[in-house]
């Protein structure tokens, strides 16, 4: 049996049905290692949204409450002090978590892990220390509101769990089974995969996604053990999201932003403008990717900056953090674009089914709520030019901040930034053709497929992936954006 096992024959161990098992189990094991870690980090965030729906009142930690609270009682200095202060204590507590414990857990983790998955070793990047530093610095920097995101840090804790599983079942009784190099590359490329699923809770295109980002390889007989593992993450996930917040809302399981466009939701005329869309994230999907470059020159390079923070990310970190809450602060220039709301509740607005530009006009109009929060309480801004700005600082921010001494990924802030630009092409689209490119028989210009569309493409551009366009569709839960997103596919890889 374990001649057979080594000589890497692909039904060998089928043969055997308790070393089947055992692979079975370890699994499902894995699975459920990885999600409880994965829903540990988004614990906070879970609850944030859900009660700021309900007015943010019994959430005392939540850096918004803080800010409110001390608005109220106190001046706008306090406050803006409060709400820098918060930022900066929290992302200095994560990068000075990642320094103590483990210095590998800063980043995202997926170039080491392309790095590992060819063959070359890499000292306590795969380690259990490494994994504990991932997770709560990961957990530090996401509530602190700094605009990074988890799908990198996700997919790195996703291959320490596989790598321990891998270590610990090795002392078997099937040890020359386990022990193979080529089963731990295929563990690393289930957690790979993994990782993806609980970040947007989509097993298919996570499987795709893993393959394009880690493995140079990817052999066919192992399609199926990824998409095993990455179903069985998804659906644990939904179901321990579903554990911690209310009944009401935990009835039913939908997709992670659940949208709800029609059948009819675009006509052929708006094909070329999502092409348009595609040339654009291109363009400026090569340009983020220059200037975070360069900027990680300069910081390597440049005598006054090293003169200045010298050669500890720390404190170049920290004066980020204090410059990303002076920024956002809601009542200072973060009021001109959404500064105090996170990357998911921006998202569901650029994503919405409605129209900002056109609310007073037709029924297709955004809440009130939803309203308030781009163009303010009393109107006083525009909805494009908050689209606007919000593009231009988060395009800046997220190139910088991704570089810092914290846990940080590039899928998510990508995945918004994009939506953002779409989002405004579609509101002018409305505000040009407010009954649609065909009149009043035809459908109307939905701006949220066009946020769907710029997100995928934006994405894509920036990570250079293909599989976006089936995590779109997992995301959404719909299938309508898919022709427009493959549309724009060819265009934005040619401007890249």
């Amino acid at each position: 049996m374990t001649l057979r096992i080594l000589s890497g024959l692909p039904n060998a161990y089928y043969q055997d049905d308790l070393t089947y098992t055992v692979r079975v189990i370890l699994c499902i094991l894995y699975d459920l290692t990885h999600t409880v870690k994965m829903t540990i980090c988004i614990l906070s965030n879970s609850f944030y949204i859900y009660n700021e729906s309900k007015k943010k009142v019994d959430i005392i930690l939540d850096r918004v409450v803080l800010y409110e609270y001390t608005v109220n009682n106190y001046d706008y200095y306090t406050a803006l002090i409060s709400w820098t202060a918060y930022i900066t204590l929290l992302t200095g507590a994560s990068a000075l978590f990642c320094q103590c414990i483990a210095k590998q857990a800063i980043g995202s983790g997926i170039p080491e892990l392309k790095v590992i998955m060819c063959g070359f070793k890499m000292k306590n990047y795969l380690s259990l220390q490494t994994m504990i530093g991932k997770i709560f610095g990961l957990t530090l920097a996401l509530g602190s509101g700094l605009p990074v995101g988890k799908e990198g840090p996700f997919v790195h804790i996703g291959a320490i769990v596989a790598s321990l599983l891998t270590r610990i079942t090795s002392a078997c009784r099937y040890q020359a089974f386990f022990s193979s190099e080529g089963r731990e590359m295929q563990m690393l490329s289930s957690g790979c995969a993994v990782g993806i699923a609980c970040t947007f809770s989509a097993p298919a295109g996570a499987v795709l996604y893993g393959i394009e980002s880690t493995s140079r390889f990817f052999a066919v007989r192992n399609y199926w053990r990824a998409f095993f593992a990455t179903t069985c993450s998804a659906l644990i996930f939904r179901f321990a999201n579903a554990a911690i917040i209310p009944p009401e809302i935990a009835g039913t399981i939908t997709a992670y932003y659940q949208t709800y466009f029609p059948s009819s939701v675009f006509v052929v005329e708006e094909l070329p403008i999502f092409a348009l869309i595609g040339v654009f994230s291109g363009l400026f999907g090569a340009l983020f990717v220059f200037i975070h470059r360069r900027i990680a020159m300069f910081r390597a390079k440049n005598c006054l900056y090293l003169y200045i923070f010298g050669k500890n990310p720390l404190f170049f970190t920290l004066f980020m953090a204090a410059f990303v809450g002076i920024v956002t602060c809601p009542d200072g220039t973060g009021q001109y674009f959404a500064g105090k709301f996170t990357f998911r509740e921006t998202l569901a607005d650029f994503i919405a089914n409605c129209t900002f530009i056109l609310s007073n006009k037709t029924a297709e109009g955004c809440s009130k709520e939803r309203l308030e929060r781009w163009i303010g309480i009393n109107h006083e801004f525009s909805a494009l030019s908050s689209f606007a700005i919000y593009f231009c600082v988060y395009f800046i921010l997220v190139a910088i901040c991704i570089s810092l001494a914290v846990p940080a990924g590039i899928f998510v802030p990508s995945f918004v930034i994009g939506a953002c630009g779409g989002r405004l092409v579609g509101e002018i689209m409305a505000l040009l053709y407010p009954q649609g490119l065909r009149g009043p028989d035809g459908p109307q210009i939905f701006p949220g497929l066009y946020a769907v569309v710029g997100a995928a493409a934006y994405t894509g551009s920036v990570t250079h992936s293909l599989s976006i366009a089936v995590i779109v569709c997992e995301t959404t839960g719909q299938l309508s954006p898919l022709l427009p997103v493959l549309v724009c596919y060819p265009f934005y890889i040619l401007n890249f």
